[in-house]
């Protein structure tokens, strides 16, 4: 399980740009949940494990001075560098991190932790962690009761195959009480506001597996999206969208 999944490679690999633009950030109440929650404070030492180009990785900078991350996907480490050029990014997979035995006091995953959900990689996360660390999982996930975004979920659906998604529930299964606590929800609504170009068509243009399609079916998605953009009434000559997510956020307690 310590080879990135061929979605997640081809997909980040290619979209590493358009993955900036498109996705959501973070509502400002996690800032508190982080601080409060997960007790991060200055003195900390935070980890963000799959920072991708770090548009997560951007909220731990004010809470601490140690704080790194890792990241498996070349390309988006250097996207990761231009924008945060003094935090220090590594190479390296869940199942094998870089990082040395009760050295971490918080290790975070955001939009991250359905591709390596597996015993393997809470194992080596928690032999990273110190005695009474925290783990804690992060997804920004869409608001389908909103039927515009529902029609959204209709058009990638299909291209999903084995991909590792949150929706399934499948990241649960690893938490068997070995190494973690069952995981802890808090949630934040939050709008991700912006042109239907930014919230629509690179949001879902950098989805791993839409993102890793063959030219031709990707442009099948791509005609999709833009015809819904065109004809909903909800999208329909808007420059501006709110598109509607849920933060759900975990606090995954080490077991000593």
């Amino acid at each position: 399980m310590s080879v990135v999944h061929k979605a997640a490679q081809v997909g980040f690999s290619t979209q590493a740009g358009t993955y900036t633009q498109g996705r959501p950030d973070y509502p400002d109440e996690l800032s508190h949940w982080l601080r409060h929650t997960l007790n991060i404070d200055e003195q900390s030492s935070v980890v963000d494990l799959g920072a991708g180009t770090g548009k997560f990785t951007r909220l731990l900078v004010p809470l601490t001075d140690h704080l790194k991350a890792v990241e498996p996907v070349e390309p988006m480490r250097q996207e990761f560098a231009k924008g945060l050029p003094h935090t220090p990014i590594v190479g390296g997979t869940a199942e094998a991190l870089p990082l040395a035995d009760r050295s971490t006091d918080v290790l975070l995953c955001a939009q991250a932790f359905h591709w390596f959900a597996n015993e393997q990689a809470l194992a080596e996360i928690h032999r990273v962690l110190k005695p009474g660390g925290r783990l804690g999982l992060v997804w920004n996930v869409r608001d389908e009761s909103v039927d515009w975004v529902a029609e959204i979920t209709r058009i990638i659906t299909p291209y999903e195959g084995d991909t590792p998604r949150f929706h399934t529930g499948q990241w649960r299964r690893p938490f068997n009480g070995l190494y973690f606590a069952q995981p802890e929800l808090t949630c934040f609504s939050y709008s991700h506001s912006g042109s239907p170009e930014t919230v629509i068509m690179n949001r879902f243009l950098s989805v791993s597996f839409i993102a890793a399609l063959p030219d031709a079916e990707k442009a099948e998605v791509t005609r999709q999206l833009r015809e819904l953009i065109q004809t909903h009434p909800a999208l329909r000559g808007h420059e501006t969208v709110d598109f509607p997510y849920q933060t759900q956020a975990y606090l995954c307690r080490r077991l000593d």
